[in-house]
């Protein structure tokens, strides 16, 4: 049977709303814990849900610490109670997700499972309709051969056989039945696009490539470049990605639309390898690994991932500007602060 549409969203004035109590999946993650930090600092009120397969304990200890914060540890579509901690948010913003290309690549029944079945958990679960911000990811654009990547353009998957794929797709599924409950249900719903997040607490455990070339130049171990080292990246700092959520959230013409997040400052995988060996003082070497070595035989990768943030910069009058020489400085020294 057809659903019926709601009569109407939750009233919501987007650029005066303090979103005092927010929810966010995926907390324990990267940019999660850093969104965490942001918020209680700014007063709000934070409950964060995490089955910690990627999240890490020790990105929330300063979220710890704080009478506003309480974590929850699970899967989003198992919790019993989940439609009742969205009715007690004034905000929801969804990170939970499958990360990482190794993973991607050694897992795609997970990568396809976790990022589906969480992202329509939440979606069906928020009756009250709670407006919700989805965290997507440069990656559903695919293999384009354009220069810079604008939020309107046609997107490119590669072939079902090949599993590296299979992120992107699920991501731009979730980008889909996110915009589908906007239309039919009435819930608000902001899509952020990020390009490669980066800087402290991220681990290059799930093949991350600007801590795992840190973690390698820090032991005097080769950088391992993967492919031919041309294929360009723009690595914005997760304070910048931070920031300019913070701004999108309060936008109201944001709403029911998709943003670019990132930096537009492009650099090669092999230059920014040398640059690192540079930044850090160390004696490692560059060595190029075949896809087919790195990842499997028949490996697809992106030649190019620039973003067009025209959108964010209209919207927010924010534009990412933290210099990859602080980007490298900042990770290298949480880094060395956890060895």
């Amino acid at each position: 049977m057809p659903h019926s549409p709601a009569p109407s969203a939750r009233a919501t004035s987007f650029d005066s709303q303090p979103w005092n109590r927010v929810l966010i999946t995926g907390g324990a993650g990267f940019i999660g814990s850093h969104l965490i930090d942001r918020f209680l600092a700014e007063g709000k009120t934070i409950t964060a849900i995490d089955d910690l397969s990627t999240g890490r304990p020790e990105n929330l200890a300063l979220a710890r610490a704080s009478d506003r914060f309480r974590f929850i540890t699970g899967k989003v579509s198992t919790l019993p109670n989940l439609s009742s901690l969205i009715e007690d948010s004034d905000l929801v913003i969804h990170l939970a997700a499958a990360v990482g290309v190794e993973l991607v690549v050694k897992s795609p029944i997970q990568t396809i499972e976790t990022n589906l079945q969480e992202t329509r958990a939440l979606l069906e679960a928020n009756r009250s309709r709670v407006p919700v911000v989805l965290a997507s990811t440069s990656e559903v654009y695919g293999k384009s051969a354009k220069e810079a990547f604008s939020e309107d353009d046609d997107l490119l998957i590669g072939p079902s056989h090949l599993g590296r794929w299979s992120y992107a797709c699920s991501k731009l599924m979730d980008e889909f039945l996110a915009m589908a409950h906007s239309q039919e249900r009435g819930l608000p719903v902001l899509i952020v696009r990020l390009f490669n997040t980066v800087g402290p607490r991220q681990t290059g455990a799930y093949g991350m490539v600007l801590p795992r070339f840190i973690e390698a130049a820090r032991r005097g171990d080769p950088l391992r470049v993967y492919g031919n080292g041309e294929q360009s990246r723009c690595f914005g700092f997760v304070e910048d990605v931070v920031e300019a959520i913070g701004l999108l959230i309060r936008q109201p013409r944001a709403w029911g639309q998709v943003v670019n997040v990132g930096s537009d400052c492009e650099i090669t995988i092999e230059q920014l390898a040398r640059q690192i060996i540079r930044e850090l003082g160390s004696r490692s070497s560059v060595v190029k690994i075949p896809y087919s070595e790195a990842y499997a035989p028949g490996f697809e990768d992106m030649n190019r991932r620039k973003p067009v943030i025209q959108k964010l910069i209209g919207l927010t009058g924010y534009k990412p500007s933290t210099p990859l020489t602080e980007i490298i400085r900042r990770t290298a020294e949480y880094s060395s602060l956890r060895s």
